[in-house]
């Protein structure tokens, strides 16, 4: 296997703890929605009272601790303003 490819796994304890591996970067957050872009594609985290635990980029993997109401995967960007479905209802 190579070494650069790092396996991606989320893994939520009580909705309390949240920790994601295979993280390329942290593009914004702050207590109530973290954007992480992920070797799966983009990944939007929204609670309350979020915050970053600990972050290994040299692992790239990220540990976040508050109220975790929702993840939700985007279509490899930021934005899925061109997604097939956001095509298909315009």
């Amino acid at each position: 296997m190579d070494k650069d490819i790092v396996n991606h796994s989320v893994s939520i304890n009580s909705r309390k703890n949240i920790v994601i591996t295979g993280v390329k970067k942290i593009d914004s957050f702050d207590e109530h929605e973290f954007l992480v872009d992920t070797n799966m594609g983009y990944m939007t985290i929204k609670g309350n009272s979020l915050e970053i635990i600990k972050l290994d980029t040299i692992e790239g993997k990220v540990s976040i601790k508050g109220v975790i109401d929702s993840l939700d995967y985007k279509e490899n960007s930021k934005s899925n303003e061109n997604s097939f479905f956001n095509k298909l209802f315009k």
